[in-house]
């Protein structure tokens, strides 16, 4: 028997959304099976995501739930007619899963927000700073475990080309750019790359300086993807096993609030260019 593809993360957030929509509509597994003309095990079998969902479906079970929101809706049916399966899907054996939903829900963002307290945000890391990171992990890498995640990290960065990018908007605590990870030659060449990423229209890059002191959010890595709808969009947290995806409202209301008061004590992106500049000059 051939092996059922792995959920990609996109597919079981539509499988959650779908069981959110059942229940606010008060309805029990086996009620809105009857009323769709399906079982409860079929049912069951989507809102985990081992059985995909067609886009007319959707619509089907969005007007038996009472769905009154069409824009929600429509984004629910965007899910589920892309059966695309991205760049990602190649390091699937080889990479763990939460690394791989990191790259599809970035690739699939209307905007990207990051705040950084202690790292450089992924997207704008260069190739000698990434693979220093990963040499550095508890328990190590090998160097060719090494070699994928910096391949991947690269691949991810490639969203930030496209002809048509979604925004990116990135908060940086001073520590993480005073630390010269890889060497003070690795550490310019960061900065330096940095200053240029934040030239381009769709990259924002504000720093927060010491002289800030406390500031809400400090001491966490937040990074957010905004969905088709606000009610899509999701939290990437970094764990010390890992990266956990969020997406509970009230959890992404926290962190809206967060990142909006972060970069409003954070230096303008003009005056962070030129701090990053004089970081350089110190080098």
């Amino acid at each position: 028997m051939t092996a059922r593809p792995a959920p990609t993360a996109r597919r079981l957030r539509l499988a959650t959304e779908l069981r959110k929509l059942r229940e606010r509509a008060g309805l029990t597994s086996t009620e809105a099976a009857k009323l769709l003309g399906t079982s409860s095990g079929q049912l069951s079998n989507v809102e985990s995501a081992r059985f995909g969902v067609s886009a007319e479906r959707v619509r089907a079970m969005a007007n038996v739930y009472s769905c009154t929101n069409p824009p929600y809706v429509d984004a629910l049916v965007a899910i589920a007619a892309d059966k695309r399966r991205g760049w990602w899907e190649t390091f699937r054996e080889v990479l763990p899963p939460a690394l791989l939903n990191i790259a599809e829900v970035e690739f699939h963002a209307t905007a990207l927000h990051s705040a950084n307290t202690a790292h450089i945000p992924g997207l704008l890391q260069t190739a000698d700073h990434a693979r220093e990171i990963f040499r550095q992990v508890v328990p190590e890498f090998s160097r060719s475990d090494i070699e994928l995640r910096v391949s991947h990290r690269l691949q991810r960065q490639a969203l930030l080309d496209r002809d048509d990018p979604a925004p990116f908007h990135a908060v940086i605590h001073e520590a993480a750019l005073r630390v010269p990870v890889g060497g003070a030659a690795a550490a310019k060449r960061q900065l330096e790359h940095l200053v240029e990423q934040s030239e381009r229209d769709h990259v924002t890059i504000q720093v927060i300086p010491f002289a800030i002191g406390a500031y809400p959010g400090s001491g966490q890595n937040i990074h957010y993807a905004s969905g088709l709808v606000p009610q899509l969009d999701t939290v990437s947290l970094d764990q010390s096993h890992g990266p956990v995806l969020v997406d509970a409202e009230a959890q992404l209301e926290m962190y809206r609030i967060l990142l909006d008061r972060m970069e409003r004590v954070a230096m303008t992106p003009s005056e962070s260019r030129d701090f990053l500049r004089t970081l350089i000059h110190d080098l």
